[in-house]
């Protein structure tokens, strides 16, 4: 193969230039830790008498461990964006850089 039919392939895109992958991650760090407490609280009452419905707090523990939510890509939500905003406006006026 050469530098054509990569090109074209590129083009289409098979390579790792996609202009929209299908899961890029749109829960930031705090969200997802927030995820991860609730999803094991409600994971644990399925020990203390909620019985199967417990179950469903697989679903928060699941998103943030993949740092992708369904929900939040149908309402143009992304929190992980809104935390690099909110780190890059903060750090230009750190102290520690000139």
């Amino acid at each position: 193969m050469g530098k054509r039919c990569a090109a074209k392939r590129r083009d289409r895109g098979y390579g790792l230039a996609q202009p929209n992958p299908p899961m890029k991650t749109n829960v930031g760090s705090y969200d997802a830790g927030v995820r991860f407490v609730i999803g094991c609280g409600v994971l644990f009452m399925s020990v203390n008498g909620w019985g199967w419905w417990a179950l469903l707090g697989l679903i928060p523990i699941a998103t943030a461990a993949c740092g992708f939510c369904p929900l939040y890509r149908l309402i143009h939500v992304d929190t992980e964006a809104w935390e690099e905003a909110h780190e890059a406006k903060h750090s230009a006026h750190s102290p520690g850089k000139h």
